[in-house]
């Protein structure tokens, strides 16, 4: 059965669904968007409260403005700051109501599983000219010429333990704990206002929860707060502050660190929690900071751990995963933050995404597995090139065009202890062909021999300076490759 005719299958319709479904249209091919939930952007208005600290110009994809300024849309101020409920109102929901993209779009179409028609995975010959076979919960069926998997990981979190499996007690006092960030300060106000709260985890969601916490603690008397986190040094959980391209970012992990400076709550660190167990009075959790045991009694939990891929629906796809970020296997040493602490991302688009079976892709969130440092301008790159690699613009699909913003934060060591970011840690990937030397942090590694992190340290101090400053770097942007012409 030929699948020539087939249209792309997109799956999702958020941000970075609907960016694939843009460019699909633009190359004339035929497409089909199914989406889980009831509206475009179902997950987004989930964290709708949240504002975001990259503003509307990092927000949006270029082939889908162009679809809505064409038809009369006014884009948002591209400096201003949108709430994830900004996001899909202004910009996710009319793109999805557009007529390029409207009649292609499936709500409440929940994908229970991916596989090729009438081919298992360990079938092989003939295997690429076979449709894929699309399922979903309702039992109907999608055949597809090429799938495109963009539905995220907001409902895979993490559990709160730091071993990565839920400890004794989470799974079965679950309607005490809360994953990614709760709105308590609106529709969830009373069922925090007035509890001893816990917080878990160490990064931007966790940043938010907390400031969120701390402003109804202002208002509801007896609300008390405690901040759990992983870390044995905090001096890298704030971020790079003024040295973060993007403001918000940046001004959010200083909030934290001066509330936390001040008083304002309590901080348990390096905590592991062990146990979650009921109590006469609420919850008592148990974990060890050091040997020690620490015991907490609190009445809510909200766990800001980080996401996973949820992989189920595709097992019977032929995937090559990161043994431990389960990304694509190309993708995994440009993004592994053992590697790459200050969030830096090498140019990547349908070649790094793509797996062995042939015109699958996965983009958007779930495509980084477990890595934290995605941003919406890294999934519309990805849609753009995978699309273009599927309509036979093989040029465009290798012209990857990435512009994001540096953190601020770039640490000379790794997780383990080793060369970091600043460097070529062992065991990573050479430079993408056309990638010159420099677009590493701090123009990559130092020369043999040196005493020194990076070749502009190396410089530096061969001319009488200190080093290259990687604690304090200039606000920069990364801006790799020039965007095409349209």
């Amino acid at each position: 059965m030929s699948s020539v005719s087939l249209p792309v299958a997109v799956i999702g319709a958020g941000p970075v669904g609907l960016a694939a479904a843009a460019h699909l249209a633009r190359y004339r091919q035929p497409f089909i968007v199914l989406e889980a939930g009831a509206e475009a952007g179902a997950t987004v208005r989930e964290w709708g409260h949240v504002r975001m600290f990259s503003p509307w110009r990092y927000n949006m994809d270029r082939a889908s403005r162009e679809l809505l300024e064409n038809s009369g849309w006014t884009p948002p101020d591209l400096n201003s700051l949108a709430t994830g409920a900004d996001l899909v109102d202004h910009y996710v929901a009319p793109l999805a109501s557009h007529p390029s993209l409207a009649p292609h779009i499936r709500f409440n179409a929940r994908v229970s599983a991916i596989g090729r028609k009438d081919f298992d995975k360990v079938r092989t010959k003939g295997r690429d000219e076979q449709p894929f076979e699309i399922r979903l919960e309702s039992g109907a069926t999608v055949d597809a010429r090429a799938v495109i998997d963009a539905t995220g990981t907001w409902t895979r979190p993490n559990p709160a333990a730091s071993g990565g499996v839920p400890v004794p007690g989470e799974r079965e006092l679950s309607d005490r704990i809360s994953y990614g960030i709760p709105d308590v300060l609106g529709r969830e106000r009373s069922v925090y206002a007035g509890k001893r709260v816990l917080v878990v985890g160490s990064g931007h969601s966790a940043f938010n929860v907390v400031l969120d916490l701390l402003t109804l603690m202002a208002g509801a008397p007896g609300t008390d707060l405690t901040w759990v986190m992983r870390r044995d040094n905090l001096d890298s959980v704030w971020g790079g502050g003024s040295a973060d391209a993007l403001e918000a970012r940046g001004a959010l992990g200083q909030r934290a660190r001066r509330a936390v400076e001040g008083g304002r709550l309590r901080v348990l660190t390096p905590y592991r929690i062990r146990s979650i167990a009921r109590s006469e009075a609420g919850l008592a959790v148990t974990g060890v900071i050091h040997d020690d045991e620490v015991q907490i009694g609190v009445d809510r939990i909200i766990v800001c751990t980080g996401f996973r891929p949820d992989l189920q629906m595709l097992q019977e796809v032929r995937l090559s995963t990161d043994p431990w970020l389960e990304c694509s296997t190309a993708l995994g040493p440009l993004i592994d933050p053992n590697l790459h602490s200050c969030g830096t991302v090498r140019p990547h688009g349908a070649r790094e995404l793509a797996h062995p079976e042939k015109d699958f892709f996965v983009v958007g969130m779930k495509s980084y597995g477990r890595a934290p440092t995605f941003l919406l301008a890294t999934g519309f790159e990805q849609a753009r090139s995978v699309v273009a690699l599927l309509a036979g613009d093989v040029a465009a699909a290798e012209r990857v065009e990435l512009e994001l913003p540096e953190t601020g934060v770039c640490s000379t060591t790794n997780l383990d202890g080793g060369q970091g970011c600043c460097g070529d840690p062992a065991g990573a990937i050479a430079p993408l062909q056309g990638v010159a030397a420099d677009a590493d942090c701090c123009g990559g590694p130092a020369p043999a021999g040196a005493d020194a992190c990076c070749a502009d340290d190396a410089a530096a101090k061969s001319a009488g300076e200190s080093g290259c400053g990687c604690h304090a770097p200039e606000r920069v942007l990364i801006r790799i490759g020039s965007p095409a012409k349209s």
